[in-house]
């Protein structure tokens, strides 16, 4: 049975993001705008589907994915080579890496009560 990732998540930690914008090319003034925000993740799971929205006063993400052990993953095919995330939960945080060709960014969350 899959852990329950449920909920609404609220970023606590953020690490390295700001490579990871630049190895996608996003521009210095959204580099810094973004690097700011607080991140909170909506997730619906239903057995082994999950829907995972990503909500930012900047921009919101909707993703779908698939599972890969006991995380999510999600590879992102396009312009740029080695793109895409896996997060899983280990006690009361949700974890969350991003990655970009070399850059890798990792972020935590914490269940909202």
């Amino acid at each position: 049975m899959p852990a329950d990732f449920n909920g609404t998540w609220e970023m606590v930690s953020n690490d390295n993001f700001e490579d990871v914008m630049k190895a996608l090319d996003i521009d210095f003034a959204t580099r810094k705008i973004a690097a700011h925000l607080k991140q909170t993740k909506v997730i619906v799971q239903n057995g082994d589907k999950f829907e995972t929205k990503t909500l930012s006063t900047f921009r919101n993400y909707e993703t779908l994915v698939v599972w890969e052990g006991d995380k999510l993953v999600c590879v992102q095919k396009g312009e740029k080579e080695n793109r895409g995330w896996r997060q899983w939960i280990e006690g009361d945080l949700l974890y969350l890496e991003i990655h970009c060709q070399d850059k890798l960014c990792r972020q935590s969350f914490k269940k909202k009560n």
